[in-house]
């Protein structure tokens, strides 16, 4: 079997005819209709979107075969996969999580620094988790500037290091301290 792309989670049940909050993870939140059938994550039970429309921030969905709220309610918490041939190509710097997750990270200077990790999204745009040998592991914006180089055939990303913050001082002190020489 390919590699499974996780494009949905559904949450609680909605109403008493087997609807459920449906948590899509797709830029068209409606894509998930146009995959066929959806799979648990060990790929032995399948879903197929009967209905589905947009709610505030989520997708009120029904499946083919769940016509009750207890059965709606068993489905909680289940994340939906489709193979990942079945989703579109990428546009030119851009790139599904799922691709970027495992690569090695490196620095412009061929330096190892780790493996990616995560690609985390906070509201303030992308930020990529790059997780070194040893240590904690470093959260970095997920830009241009910062990733020069994505290399999914080649299993790398690039990383320029971002400097200090302008104006930040490492050196210990209270608030107010003046710290000239």
């Amino acid at each position: 079997m390919s590699a499974l792309i996780c494009v949905a989670r559904i949450g609680a049940a909605h109403g008493v005819r087997g609807a459920v909050k449906l948590w899509t993870f797709t830029e068209d939140p409606l894509a998930v209709r146009r995959y066929g059938p959806l799979l648990s994550k060990d790929g032995k039970r399948q879903f197929e979107v009967a209905t589905a429309r947009e709610a505030k921030d989520h997708l009120v969905a029904t499946f083919k075969g769940i016509a009750t709220r207890d059965e709606a309610e068993r489905l909680n918490g289940i994340e939906l996969y489709v193979a990942r041939e079945k989703l579109p190509a990428t546009d030119a710097d851009e790139y599904y999580h799922a691709d970027l997750i495992g690569l090695a990270a490196v620095t412009t200077a061929g330096e190892a620094l780790g493996r990616v990790l995560a690609i985390h999204n906070f509201g303030a745009g992308d930020i990529i988790e790059i997780s070194p040998p040893n240590g904690t592991t470093m959260l970095l914006p997920f830009t241009n500037a910062v990733v020069p180089e994505v290399d999914i055939a080649g299993g790398r990303v690039v990383i320029s290091l971002p400097q200090e913050i302008e104006g930040e001082d490492a050196s210990p002190g209270r608030p107010g301290e003046s710290r000239d020489p």
